[in-house]
């Protein structure tokens, strides 16, 4: 009885599949790095590692919990423990709370400012399953949580959140909404029928051209936040390594197809990936 239910609470935060805490991941401990103008140090990259594997878990309890009755409508998601009823809705909340708890817990060993802050992230993090509601646009709600990483970074290192944390956290605002556009794709059928607002939707047929410009105003935003504090032949090349991959996501979702678009999706933590080892690579070759 013990294994089974940890293998259903394991399922529930998705512990399976990585690529959803690798895009969280990336562009907070690349703000980690920009806000310390180099190795931010192994206290902070272990705060922010945890923290965001425990805080993205607990925010897939809260969704799961959220969707349960729309989740047994779509084919992808209808066996996920709490919409099977496999996990309660009560278990899936308590494990969240303590997930949570323990994020903040890891909060506590920063400052002042980084706590004040993590309110306001807990805040989105539990008012985005609910926007897909009334939000003709929801992914932008997404990436505003999943964005968040960065002025926290920025919090924990110089107890303060300049503008440029602001700037960053718009391009990967960007990068957010051209990644889950392509994930809501995948279920764009199943959603009109049960009536789930997504951008897919919103977007009608233009959105390819959308998520396109979007990888196009991610990396901009990144190059130009970057200018002066990196060489410029890193941000060159990381740039077309993070664009070659974007090219490559068009050639997956152009004809629309499931397959195409969840498989462009789960690929998406490469180009986080890309933007953070450049980042890294640049500070250390300035």
């Amino acid at each position: 009885m013990l294994r089974e239910k940890t293998g259903l609470y394991l399922d529930l935060i998705r512990w399976s599949r990585p690529a959803g805490w690798l895009l969280l991941l990336w562009p907070s401990l690349a703000a980690l790095w920009i806000a310390a103008d180099g190795f931010p140090g192994w206290h902070l990259l272990a705060v922010f590692t945890l923290g965001t594997i425990l805080m993205r878990s607990a925010g897939c309890c809260v969704n799961d919990v959220a969707d349960r009755e729309f989740d047994r409508h779509v084919k992808r998601t209808a066996q996920r423990p709490v919409t099977s009823g496999k996990v309660s809705v009560r278990e899936a909340l308590v494990l969240g709370a303590v997930l949570a708890l323990l994020a903040f817990a890891l909060v506590l060993t920063t400052n002042a400012v980084a706590i004040a802050w993590s309110f306001a992230a807990l805040a989105i993090a539990i008012a985005y399953p609910y926007a897909k509601r009334y939000v003709s646009m929801p992914q932008a709600v997404l990436g505003v949580a999943f964005s968040f990483g960065i002025p926290m970074a920025f919090a924990a290192v110089q107890a303060r959140v300049p503008l440029l944390a602001w700037v960053l956290l718009l391009g990967n605002l960007f990068w957010v909404l051209a990644y889950d556009t392509e994930y809501a794709m995948v279920d764009r059928d199943d959603d009109l029928r049960i009536g789930i607002k997504t951008s897919a939707i919103t977007l009608g047929r233009a959105d390819v051209p959308v998520v396109m410009a979007c990888y196009a105003a991610t990396l901009a935003v990144w190059a130009l936040a970057m200018w002066g504090r990196i060489p410029s032949g890193v941000i060159g090349v990381t740039v077309v390594a993070a664009g070659a991959q974007a090219v490559w996501h068009y050639t997956l979702i152009r004809d629309r197809s499931r397959d195409g678009c969840f498989r462009a999706f789960r690929l998406n933590h490469w180009v986080g990936f890309s933007l953070f080892a450049g980042t890294v690579v640049g500070y250390v070759l300035r």
